[in-house]
């Protein structure tokens, strides 16, 4: 199972198309990606999981 994040335009949780994983301003992991039905930067918390 990939890495999952909620779509604020499509109100549904989606499986991230391309994670990538970063950090915010003040130091913590944040995964991105894209969501597969709309397109939209999806967030998600935490880091990519595993």
């Amino acid at each position: 199972m990939g890495t999952e994040g909620y779509c604020v335009k499509c109100k549904a949780k989606v499986e991230m198309l391309d994670p990538k994983e970063s950090k915010t301003k003040k130091g913590t992991k944040i995964a991105k990606g894209k969501c597969p039905n709309c397109s939209t930067t999806v967030c998600r918390m935490g880091g990519i999981q595993k």
